[in-house]
């Protein structure tokens, strides 16, 4: 589950790809999180789309209302979804960043993570948990979604049980929900996925 996984160059892919032929690429709204947006009835706020890539969600997120920020370690992916924001009218803040060392201040109502924490390795994601409830109001919520453990693929990034999920995260935050189900993209078959509702204590 854990063993060390060699990862793309997050810049160099944004620059030298179309974003469509992403395997994560997904031009609608996340449906886990749109079903749990509905559920806890969240209709306005602040939102970070943490790991923004194609934009696709923070797109979609700023078109239902949300105040949205949304970042990525790549300056192509943020060039690429400021062109494309403007493009439709919408005013969303994108700004390249590293979340390990980000420059972002405030609070957040939510942050949405559709597949940058699985690819942090083991000794990184301390460092991550710390971060992203740094940047959640008391009670805020952390929507994540990451790979299963039940895929069985080779490729791509780690994978997790809910019960590692529930490890890494208790300090944190207290976990509402864990859900099984699959990455919606371009591959022919989905990959299996967590979608992971955390409320920061």
């Amino acid at each position: 589950m854990n063993q060390r996984r060699e990862l793309p160059d997050w810049k160099q892919l944004y620059r030298e790809k179309a974003v469509e032929t992403m395997p994560w690429f997904n031009p609608n709204l996340d449906p886990d999180l749109d079903q749990a947006l509905t559920k806890l009835n969240l209709h306005q706020g602040r939102v970070l789309d943490l790991g923004t890539g194609p934009a696709t969600q923070a797109i979609a997120l700023a078109e239902r209302g949300f105040t949205v920020t949304g970042t990525d370690i790549s300056d192509a992916a943020i060039s690429m979804a400021q062109r494309i924001a403007q493009e439709k009218g919408l005013a969303i803040d994108f700004r390249q960043d590293d979340i390990f060392h980000s420059q972002l201040d405030g609070e957040f109502d939510l942050v949405f993570d559709r597949g940058c924490f699985h690819v942090f390795h083991p000794e990184q994601r301390q460092d991550y948990v710390r971060a992203v409830s740094r940047l959640l109001k008391p009670q805020a919520y952390l929507f994540l979604k990451c790979f299963s453990h039940l895929e069985t693929r080779e490729e791509g990034p780690y994978r997790f049980t809910p019960a590692e999920i529930g490890q890494i995260f208790g300090s944190q935050f207290n976990i509402s929900s864990i859900a099984e189900t699959v990455y919606q993209g371009t591959l022919e078959q989905f990959p299996k996925a967590l979608f992971c509702v955390l409320e920061k204590y």
